[in-house]
């Protein structure tokens, strides 16, 4: 078995994706950049490891990008509290790596290598880590092999598992099999990705289940947002708040000609748009659409507000903190391709509106299941509950109570992530 899948993996697949790589970055910007960065990888991380006060377990933390970082975080906080660890983020794109460039719980960040038996081991003899978490899904097969060939521990966190998973698939099934029993733990988010793994023929017992640290993370970031003031409170008296975040064209050509018809009726009402690309394209853009029949104004000329309906945000990472003055929210993506974070306003205990892509987001599932959000196919849906909802404050408090009971239901992740973690780490 060890000569079957690690020579098909080595010498068939690895050289394959090195050509295939190679040749997508003559077209996409992103891979480009992250092959050219790779170029100083190893003279970078010598570097990084001259720095960092010896004597100390080195936990390595492999996320694809900012999305799976963010589910590491609560980890990293809770369990290096005491610093008593040297944190280790490794990333595939230049995305995450350079967000985490800028996180001070994170010792040493780098890209990670290229996933050949030589640069692996080159790699872990550098950083000689005492454990390796791989979050979510972008895992890579010859770091599990030759940490397990060293005895050192590997964990799959956050793990998911569909029923229709591609790694389920007759030609690949068998390997991936053999390269998750190779993990000391599969830690799944939910009983139904731990089914998963099992019909899988992962070993059962290295697979737990333990829930989503994103729950866990959002509500640790809510609270922090809380204690934020970004707008007036004289801007606010006696308004209803009605916050669409992240959203693109796609859903705001249904959201505008909603919010046309909405002013009919909710006098008192005030919306807050927050594109999920600020362009001054985009910007102008929506100025445009609604001027024609709602007065506007942008977020960075609030001083100079003068009763107008619509703000549109035009700058970026703030829309957590605006979640917390809605009385509804809307969640862009689902009229596009898929949908954006759900968590972020369903924590603040409010009802939450998106479109109809949303099966990248098992939490939407659970939210519509939870009946503190709605999933709307189109314009008219999208009015008709979204006008309920604003004109019925008892619906809305009702819907509101359920969307914050579902995210606060699933906190708690992390702890149990952490006695995982550190019966590994006392051990060495």
């Amino acid at each position: 078995m060890f000569n079957f899948w690690q020579l098909i993996y080595n010498y068939l697949i690895i050289p394959f994706f090195y050509v295939l790589i190679n040749l997508v970055a003559i077209f996409n910007q992103k891979i480009r950049i992250a092959l050219k960065d790779r170029k100083t990888l190893f003279k970078n991380l010598v570097l990084s490891l001259e720095k960092i006060e010896n004597g100390k377990p080195i936990v390595w933390f492999h996320s694809s990008s900012v999305g799976e970082f963010e589910q590491a975080k609560p980890i990293i906080e809770k369990l290096n509290s005491n610093n008593t660890y040297t944190i280790l983020a490794s990333f595939l794109s230049p995305s995450g790596y350079n967000v985490a460039k800028r996180y001070d719980r994170a010792n040493i960040v780098t890209y990670y290598p290229f996933d050949s038996k030589k640069n692996v081991r080159r790699f872990i003899d550098l950083v000689k880590p005492s454990i390796l978490i791989f979050m979510r899904y972008d895992i890579w097969p010859n770091s599990v092999f030759e940490l397990s060939k060293r005895n050192i521990p590997v964990l799959l966190v956050d793990a998911t598992l569909k029923k229709h998973s591609p790694r389920k698939l007759p030609l690949v099934r068998n390997f991936h099999t053999y390269l998750f029993n190779h993990f000391n733990f599969i830690v799944t988010i939910s009983e139904e990705d731990k089914k998963g793994f099992l019909e899988l023929g992962v070993k059962k017992e290295i697979v737990i289940t333990a829930g989503d640290t994103r729950f866990d993370r959002v509500y640790q970031k809510s609270q922090s947002a809380l204690k934020q003031k970004i707008l007036n409170e004289n801007i606010l008296k006696g308004k209803k708040v009605f916050v669409a975040g992240s959203t693109w064209p796609e859903d705001e050509e249904i959201l505008f000609s909603v919010l046309k018809k909405i002013y009919n009726y909710e006098k008192n009402l005030l919306t807050i748009i927050v594109p999920h690309e600020p362009s001054i394209q985009s910007i102008e853009q929506i100025e445009f659409e609604l001027n024609k029949n709602l007065s506007i104004i942008r977020f960075s000329l609030l001083n100079q507000y003068n009763g107008e309906k619509i703000i549109l945000v035009d700058s970026v990472g703030i829309l957590l903190t605006l979640y917390a003055y809605a009385d509804v929210a809307f969640v862009g993506g689902g009229f596009r391709s898929n949908i954006h974070n759900i968590l972020e306003p369903a924590v603040y205990g409010i009802p939450v509106l998106f479109g109809p892509k949303f099966s990248n987001s098992q939490e939407a599932f659970k939210l519509i299941e939870n009946e503190g959000g709605f999933s709307v196919k189109d314009k008219n849906e999208l009015y008709r509950i979204l006008r309920k909802l604003l004109a019925d404050e008892n619906y809305r408090k009702q819907i509101g109570n359920n969307a914050r009971k579902f995210v606060e239901s699933n906190t708690g992740a992390t702890e149990k992530i952490i006695s995982i973690l550190k019966n590994f780490l006392v051990e060495k």
